[in-house]
This record gives C-alpha cells, structure tokens and sequence, in this order.
C-alpha cells in the first residue's frame, strides 16, 4: 500500500499498527507515547475512599489484556517496529511504562539497533497505596528515550530551567494528575486509567523538538501529546482506536483551557 501523505494535527482512528503502515516514512522527530502496560484482568481491587489523589480503581481495560508474556512482547514489537519506519534520522522514541512492560520495551528497541539515552524515573509525589503490605508502594513510573543514530535533538540549555539552573538529572517529580487536569466520566471515575500530566509531557517534547518539529502518538488516549504539542507549536498526529477517547480527546483540544 502506497504511504499516505502526512496531515498534521488529525486524529486517526483505528489499530495504530495498521494506521502507522499508511503513513510516510521518515516524518516524525518525535514519537512520544504511553501504550498499554499489560496489568489488567489480573486481580480487581477498588479503592473508594481513597484520600491519597483520590478515590481509585484496578485498572481493567480491555485493551491492556494480554495473554501472556508472548502476547505482550510481540504486541510491543509489532507497534514499536512500524513506528521505528516513520521516524527521522536525528529523531527519537520516548516510551512511557512502567515496571510491568520496562523490560519488554527495552528488549525491543535494542534489537532495533537503538541507543537507550535515558531511562526517566516520575517520581510520583502523591502515589496510591499499597494495600496488600506485600509489596513496596509503586511510585514510580518510567519513560523510556531512545534513539537510533547519531544527531538526536536534546535542549540541554533550555532543561536547566527545571533545576535551578543546573544540569538536569533523570529522576522528576510530579503528581498523579488530579483536581480540574484529571478527566473523570460520567460515574465520576478517571475516564482514562494511564492520564499523564501536562506538565510531564511538556517537558518531554520541550527537550526533544524544536518548533515546528513534528510528533507522533500512536496510543493518543485522552491527547494530553497533542495538547502540548499544539502548546510548544509542535505539529503533530495522534492514532487511538477507542471511540471514548476520541470524543475526549476531540473536546480537550478544543477546549480554551486544554485540560
């Protein structure tokens, strides 16, 4: 099938395996994502009263079940292998996950031929609780950047502001997304199980792009990328194939506020 010319700012609809294999190779500086992290349908746990970030619930999502470890490694070769067409020479991946699917990424992008540049550790300053006390409490989450050539775009300048000036480290720290950022539907739950917070994201295509660069989310979500894109004046695309989202995300982007 012949590639598609690119038009940027749209939202495509559909398996994003299947979306990314009509569009042109070669046209992203930044494929910035949050896939499925493969952690439902193991066990149900609800937390109503939760007063840490509010109230919380097992994340049971159809589209995070997988089968098994197979199922969800090859899932995350097939997306991470069409993507990897459709980026620039000098671009970058950055793949959010946590612990769950680290090493799966990682797995993947190496037989690719990637550079691991940074493993970024959210240190999450408001995590849920642990409540089986099994367990360390999970707060943190991890955002994989990789390249492939030399050439990458990184604003070493411009990170400084995040750290008082000096070099900035890979461990950051902001909160779950919460108050007027967090989505909730109409039962008053978070709308979307794996929000990012605006912050996190912008800081992100800040140090990754320059103006007018172009960026690329295959699992768009709730379009929290394509908010801040359209912020940092970053041109971008977005595929999701949940019509909930869509209608989500269609909203937040036209919305005046961009939450």
């Amino acid at each position: 099938m012949k590639s598609k010319a690119i038009k940027l700012n749209p939202i495509l609809s559909g398996n994003c395996i299947e979306q990314m294999k009509n569009l042109k190779p070669k046209s992203f500086q930044l494929i910035v994502t949050d896939p499925p992290y493969n952690i439902s349908g193991k066990s149900k746990l609800d937390l109503k009263n939760n007063t840490t970030g509010g109230p919380w619930y097992k994340m049971e999502e159809s589209w995070d079940v997988f089968k098994d470890y197979k199922d969800y490694l090859n899932f995350s070769k097939l997306w991470i292998t069409e993507a990897d067409k459709l980026l620039k020479d000098t671009g970058s991946m950055m793949i959010c996950c946590s612990y769950h699917g680290l090493s799966e990424i990682m797995m993947v992008l190496k037989e690719l031929d990637y550079k691991i540049l940074n493993i970024i550790i959210w240190k999450k300053t408001n995590p849920m609780p642990n409540v089986t006390k099994r367990t360390l409490t999970h707060s943190t989450e991890f955002v994989v950047w990789a390249a492939k050539t030399k050439g990458w775009t990184f604003d070493y300048t411009e990170m400084k502001k995040y750290n008082d000036g000096k070099q900035l480290r890979d461990v950051w720290e902001f909160p779950l997304c919460q108050g007027p950022e967090r989505i909730k539907n109409s039962e008053n739950r978070a709308a979307h199980p794996n929000q990012k917070p605006i912050a996190l994201i912008t800081r992100l295509i800040e140090m990754a792009t320059k103006k007018g660069d172009s960026v690329l989310d295959p699992f768009l979500g709730t379009a929290t990328v394509a908010i801040v894109a359209n912020n940092l004046k970053r041109k971008w695309v977005g595929i999701e194939n949940n019509p909930e989202y869509i209608k989500i995300a269609k909203k937040r982007i036209k919305s005046k506020e961009n939450l």
